[in-house]
């Protein structure tokens, strides 16, 4: 009865996740803080959060037929094993060094998201192509499994502007690569017996229902107001981590 709150507020996570091909963690993660979590038990359980409700927005895509497959199993085999690999490192770091890590990233994508491709993807190039997907999992891989990110947030702008992809493309790939690296990091984080998986369950569990239906609502939205929505959240959470990461600096 205790964790009934959390269900919308999962509910909410699971819509920015299907939207904007992020894992939830942007939610999850100030939440989790919030109900007295240390920024480790935060990381750990918002990343097991994210499991399910990433499945939502991926599944969705899948029975549209609309995730570029061949991209999907680059992007997503790399974010696996980045996330389940940088899971380990965030163990060693102090509270605050992955909170200001939290907020320096967010800084940087607000001023980098766009809809417009630099270099667009072309059939002519498929060996830079697949590199390229190959290195975009791999960072995101690195934000969800050391910071708990997910790491969506990080590669939409990675796969318009670096690899040309569309938006709404860049989304549906992100939602698969942040539901691969959450499950790789979680390995590590329940093993670890450093997430809660009650707590993960339930708010997880809700965002998938939501996701799955603001996933398959996707191609409505303009490109212009999933970039302005990417950035107004990027903004107002770096300000938020970095609030949290002088605090917990000047404490300790």
């Amino acid at each position: 009865m205790e964790l009934l709150p959390l269900l919308p507020l999962g509910l909410v996570a699971g819509l920015f996740s299907g939207l904007l091909g992020v894992g939830g963690g942007l939610v999850f993660s100030p939440l989790l803080l919030l109900l007295g979590l240390t920024p480790h038990q935060a990381l750990a359980t918002s990343t097991l959060a994210i499991v399910p409700t990433t499945f939502g927005g991926t599944w969705s895509h899948l029975r549209a037929g609309r995730l570029a497959r061949r991209e999907g199993v680059w992007v997503g085999l790399s974010a696996a094993g980045s996330g389940l690999l940088f899971s380990h490192l965030g163990s060693f770091l102090h509270g605050w060094h992955l909170l200001s890590f939290q907020a320096g990233l967010y800084g940087l994508l607000a001023f980098s998201i766009s809809s417009q491709p630099a270099n667009p993807l072309t059939p002519e190039r498929p060996p830079a192509a697949v590199i390229g997907l190959i290195a975009v999992g791999g960072i995101g891989g690195c934000a969800g499994g050391l910071l708990g990110l997910g790491g969506g947030l990080l590669m939409v702008p990675l796969l318009v502007r670096g690899l040309g992809l569309p938006i709404h493309q860049a989304i549906r790939l992100s939602t698969l690569a942040v539901l691969c690296s959450s499950s790789g990091a979680s390995v590590e984080f329940l093993v670890g017996g450093r997430a809660d998986g009650w707590v993960a369950l339930v708010l997880g569990g809700s965002a998938a229902i939501s996701a799955r239906w603001s996933a398959a609502r996707l191609d409505r939205v303009a490109e212009q107001t999933l970039v302005w929505l990417l950035r107004l959240i990027t903004v107002l959470l770096a300000l938020d981590a970095g609030r949290r990461a002088v605090i917990l600096a000047l404490s300790g």
